[in-house]
């Protein structure tokens, strides 16, 4: 058994959903999943999105009478570093304790022992000198790394080398996007 909360990671990265919600799940069934506490933000009619602490879920519809759409989430690893209780209840009652820090060479390893390897993508050009950018072609999840410091551009409480977040999904056509950005 992977210890803590690196079971929860490669549970993630190899199947894009979290407790079972994928990116396109509606409220409901993100509710279903990770329970009804979180803080809700909705900066129009047609976008919002549900903060978990550490996992967002975003949504969009295109009219008010339409039904809210899943657009994608992010687990929003950085969070941990900081303390406190971001992780959430039903997460914690499943997976155990969360590491403050989630070590990419340690999850990649883990990820390519179980099939589930992982492809670097060019990051933008406004990223690229603080992040490194991977994506798992199967589960279309995506994962960003501290690459370097950089002041006002990575959180000081993380180290190079730590998972900055998680996003789900990352489409083959977002990842020939970035590749063209880059060229």
């Amino acid at each position: 058994m992977t210890p803590y909360s690196l079971a929860f990671y490669l549970d993630v990265v190899t199947h894009g959903t979290v407790l079972g919600a994928s990116p396109s799940a509606g409220p409901d069934r993100v509710t279903e999943a990770l329970g009804p506490d979180y803080a809700e933000n909705c900066p129009n009619a047609s976008q919002k999105w549900r903060d978990y602490g550490l996992t967002e879920f975003f949504w969009q519809r295109a009219a008010l009478d339409e039904p809210w759409t899943g657009h994608h989430f992010t687990l929003q690893v950085h969070r941990l570093a900081h303390g406190g209780n971001v992780v959430g209840d039903r997460l914690r009652s499943r997976y155990g304790r969360f590491d403050r820090r989630l070590r990419f060479d340690k999850l990649r390893r883990l990820l390519e022992r179980r099939g589930t390897p992982l492809v670097e993508v060019p990051e933008l050009p406004v990223q690229a000198a603080h992040y490194r950018l991977y994506w798992q072609p199967a589960s279309q999840v995506s994962i960003r790394v501290i690459r370097a410091h950089g002041k006002y551009a990575t959180p000081d409480s993380l180290r190079i080398g730590d998972v900055y977040h998680i996003l789900a999904p990352m489409t083959p056509g977002e990842v020939e996007w970035h590749r063209s950005r880059t060229r």
